[in-house]
C-alpha cells in the first residue's frame, strides 16, 4: 500500500522526537509493518533515539564480526587472552566476545595443527645442462610421437584400402604353385 509522504514524515517524526516510540511499538499503533517503519527511518538517514534493553552489550556484539571472521591474528589474541583466565572468569570473558568455548579449542587446535605442519623443501633449480638435455629429450619424444601417429594413420588406410578393393590375390588363382 502507497503511504504519502506527509505520512512518512509524520512516522518518523513519531519515531525520532520527544517521548519517541520503537519501530514496533508504533507499528502496532497505526497498523503500519514494523520492517516498513524502521526502512523509512534508515532511509530519511535518522538514527532512533529510542534505547534498547541491553543496547550496548547487543550493539556492540552484533556491530562486530561473527567469530568464523575474525583475522587469525585476532583468534590468537583471543585464545592467548583466554589461556590466562580462570575458570570463573572465562565465562565473563566469553560473553563479552561473544564466543562459545568450543570456538576456543577449534583454534587452539588449529594453531597447534599449524605449527606442527613441516615445510615443503624448494624445489631445487636445474643447471642449464640439465635444461637443455630436458629440451633435447622433449623434441625427440614430440618427434616420435609424431612418427607413430603417422605409422597409425598409415596402417588405418591400408586396412581401408583392403576393404574397399580387396586383396589383389584374391582375383588371381593358384595353379601348379605358380600364379595365373
Amino acid at each position: 500500500m502507497p503511504y504519502s509522504e506527509m505520512f512518512k514524515n509524520n512516522m518518523i517524526h513519531k519515531l525520532t522526537g520527544p517521548g519517541a516510540l520503537s519501530a514496533g511499538a508504533l507499528s502496532k499503533q497505526v497498523d503500519v509493518p514494523q520492517s516498513t517503519l524502521s526502512s523509512w527511518l534508515r532511509q530519511a538517514g535518522v538514527e532512533s533515539p529510542y534505547v534498547y534493553a541491553n543496547t550496548s552489550q547487543a550493539e556492540t556484539t552484533m556491530r562486530e564480526k561473527p567469530p568464523k571472521n575474525w583475522s587469525s591474528q585476532k583468534k590468537f589474541q583471543v585464545v592467548l587472552e583466554a589461556a590466562s583466565l580462570s575458570d570463573e572468569n572465562l565465562g565473563a570473558f566469553l560473553r563479552s566476545k561473544g564466543l562459545h568455548e568450543t570456538h576456543l579449542e577449534q583454534w587452539r587446535l588449529q594453531m597447534l595443527d599449524g605449527l606442527e605442519k613441516v615445510p615443503l623443501p624448494k624445489k631445487t633449480k636445474r643447471s642449464p645442462a640439465d635444461a637443455k638435455k630436458i629440451r633435447v629429450l622433449e623434441k625427440e619424444l614430440r618427434r616420435k610421437d609424431k612418427a607413430l601417429a603417422e605409422t597409425a594413420a598409415l596402417l588405418v588406410l591400408k586396412k581401408k584400402v583392403q576393404e574397399i578393393w580387396g586383396d589383389e590375390d584374391e582375383g588371381t588363382s593358384k595353379k601348379n604353385g605358380k600364379w595365373s
